[in-house]
């Protein structure tokens, strides 16, 4: 572990959660945005230590050890390495992007919404840095208390829907993964993440260990047909409550198959992987052809998730190198380009007060600023080259098309239709005829805006036009990942299913 003369990984939880508690003091509204915009920069400074990262291990680094409850076994156990370390900084980075965002976005209950995002800093960064079951588990459960805030208090007409249906949704799936957590101590007797990657488990204990954690993180994700309740969060939820969402929240399903269902059920993922590649391809090209079809932008940028999170999940479940990796690049992807193009809708929604793509036309005279960001992000979007989103969705694609020339060819219509519905909408937004010409007396994008959507522009091109600092990080986790899913023969799977079926 490098020494930087504190805990990296426990600064970086504490400091939002002490901020929370400070909150309480002040009583200026200007002030709790300010107090909490320059808590999130030094969070992003706190995460500087994280750019030393050793890119030529598979080895947990940053490591904070501590024991918490001893007789059950269970620790303060934190680190990180390959497969978490870009969403713990891209978890740091957007707390003070949605500040910046909501400045003027939410005008009731500040100190409340303030408070809500530092708890889902705190908790998000808590996610991906959780190296003990237990404490994984809180911080995948004490995310969905701020989120169902969010939207239940500073969301759109139908917000007690769309915060209810969330909260249920995802609170099933963490039943069940809270199951299987239980399921892994009662086998080992530990809740270490990294001692339980050392156990081998019967293909029986695999097999039902994989359903019930891979339905939590289908929900979370969420794959096809577990997907209907994020357009309406989306829909509904403020801005930065809909940033937080496509770039943290959904991302924790993702993670939970790479850091659980592979290395902990190798066996069931492979026998499972078949079914878990057609789900993928179903939600690549259904939210593709859905997305196509709205009328709402930020309905149509909500289902757009469902078809790039199914590149996510596809690139899982390829068990190659090319796919794992393409998967890890578009979910760090995603989060940058959909998460900025959530705080532009924001931004066009205070000055038209519609989402209606109707109500929005013509912008590309009227506000040029805005369509420049527009497009850049539009462009990442459907994976244009040069871009971030091309370098992630282009290595799952090669994955694709090495483990099976037909899984390939299923999952291109999915790219094709990212083009349809953004050239689509960017087209009406930049050139179509408005309704009215009150577009021409809407301001351009002012200081602020640009502060909070440059820095997400500059890292579409950075990471699109030189990936290889994020894929040399990579790459020893992900070697470590696929040595562990070597496929086993149709025969040994007999076996093993004949095993299971006789209570073996």
């Amino acid at each position: 572990m490098q020494d930087f003369g504190y805990p990296v990984l426990t600064s970086l939880i504490v400091l939002p959660l002490i901020a929370a508690a400070a909150l309480a003091f002040f009583k200026s509204e200007t002030a709790i945005r300010a107090f909490t915009f320059v808590v999130g920069l030094l969070e992003c400074l706190l995460c500087l230590p994280l750019l030393h990262f050793d890119m030529t291990t598979a080895d947990f680094q940053f490591v904070e050890k501590a024991a918490w409850l001893p007789q059950w076994g269970i620790s303060y156990y934190l680190g990180a390495d390959g497969i978490s370390l870009y969403m713990i900084l891209l978890s740091a980075l957007l707390l003070p992007l949605c500040v910046l965002c909501s400045w003027t976005y939410i005008g009731k209950r500040i100190k409340e919404f303030h408070f809500c995002l530092l708890l889902m800093t705190t908790a998000s960064v808590g996610v991906f840095a959780a190296l003990d079951f237990v404490l994984f588990y809180i911080f995948w459960e004490a995310l969905l208390v701020p989120m169902y805030l969010l939207i239940a208090v500073w969301g759109g007409p139908r917000r007690g829907y769309a915060s209810i249906k969330f909260f249920l949704y995802t609170l099933a799936g963490s039943t069940l993964l809270l199951v299987a957590i239980v399921a892994f101590w009662k086998t080992t007797g530990t809740f270490s993440i990294p001692d339980l990657m050392t156990h081998s488990y019967s293909f029986r204990f695999q097999f039902w260990a994989f359903l019930a954690m891979a339905l939590a993180f289908a929900i979370k994700v969420p794959m096809f047909p577990f997907h209907t309740w994020l357009p309406a969060a989306h829909v509904e939820a403020p801005s930065a409550g809909s940033v937080i969402l496509a770039a943290v929240l959904i991302k924790m399903g993702a993670y939970g198959f790479m850091r659980f269902c592979l290395p902990l059920a190798p066996d069931a993922s492979q026998y499972f992987a078949p079914m878990m590649i057609a789900i993928s391809i179903a939600s690549i090209i259904y939210g593709g052809f859905i997305a196509l079809g709205q009328k709402d932008i930020k309905r149509l940028v909500a289902y757009s998730s469902v078809g790039h999170m199914g590149f996510v999940t596809l690139g899982i479940f390829l068990f190659n190198k090319a796919g794992i990796q393409g998967a890890l690049l578009v979910m760090l992807n995603h989060g940058i380009t959909t998460g900025a193009l959530f705080m532009m809708i924001g931004t066009i929604y205070e000055r038209s007060h519609s989402r209606e793509i109707a109500d929005n036309l013509g912008l590309g005279k009227f506000l040029p600023g805005f369509m420049f960001f527009w497009g850049v992000f539009a462009l990442s979007s459907l994976g244009f080259p040069g871009t971030n989103s091309f370098v992630g969705e282009l290595f799952v694609l090669v994955g694709a098309f090495y483990k099976s020339t037909w899984i390939g060819f299923l999952a291109v219509p999915g790219a094709m239709l990212a083009a349809a519905y953004m050239l689509r909408l960017s087209l009406k937004l930049a050139w179509g005829r408005p309704r009215a010409s009150k577009s021409k007396f809407w301001p351009d994008l002012n200081t602020r805006e640009w502060f909070y959507l440059a820095p997400m522009a500059i890292l579409v091109f950075y990471i699109g036009l030189a990936p290889r600092l994020a894929i040399d990080a990579l790459s020893p986790s992900i070697d470590k990942l696929v040595t562990v899913m070597q496929p086993k023969t149709a025969i040994t799977y007999q076996i093993d299913i004949e095993k299971t079926a006789n209570g073996g």
